[in-house]
């Protein structure tokens, strides 16, 4: 008969993800998750089976959480320029004066791990590819009702703009200042007139 578990998944890969957005993989020791996620070695070895797999699931959460959000801004807004703008607001929301100046847990994956990880590099590329097609898809709407006037392609154009929003995430792991993200926002908007 198979064990009930005696925590919340939900919370634990919410502590998960914290714990590995602070400090990286390759230096979160499972003794450090042990102590982090408040659940037994045996528990977390039961549940996740060790601790890559318990990094992809924790990946995969944040993900499935950030594309709920995309998913909500696209569906609520009317204006495709004010989607793009808040899209872009929302990359940048977890990073604006953040004193940990932990940057962004996906592009903090993509650079320690997917290199050398292909189940990472696969869950990065996905997250990478759904934000480009969430901006590509807004900027085609808004050049086809004219708001958005730029003429360039809109895959090109979405290509910019999430190429901005990841710079931002890379810059917060020195500069999380809101000042310099608004100003970078602002201007990376220009180009769709």
């Amino acid at each position: 008969m198979a064990r009930t578990k005696d925590f919340d998944e939900n919370e634990v890969l919410t502590k998960a993800i914290q714990l590995f957005w602070l400090k990286g993989y390759n230096a979160t020791s499972m003794q450090d998750l042990v102590n982090a996620l408040g659940i037994s070695r045996s528990s977390l070895y039961d549940t996740y089976i060790d601790k890559h797999t318990l990094f992809l699931k924790a990946l995969e959460t944040y993900q499935k959480a950030g594309n709920a959000k995309i998913n909500e801004i696209i569906n609520q807004s009317v204006s495709p320029k004010e989607t793009i703008f808040k899209l872009m607001e929302l990359a940048t929301k977890d990073l604006v004066g953040d004193k940990q100046q932990k940057g962004c847990f996906m592009v903090n994956a993509e650079v320690e791990v997917a290199p050398h990880d292909q189940e990472v590099s696969k869950l990065v590329c996905q997250n990478e590819k759904q934000m480009e097609t969430a901006f590509f898809q807004v900027i085609e709407k808004g050049q086809e009702s004219g708001e958005i006037k730029n003429t360039q392609d809109a895959l090109v154009l979405a290509k910019f703009i999430f190429n901005a929003v990841k710079g931002m995430q890379v810059t917060a792991k020195s500069n999380s200042d809101a000042a310099n993200f608004g100003n970078i926002i602002k201007l990376t908007l220009t180009a769709l007139d």
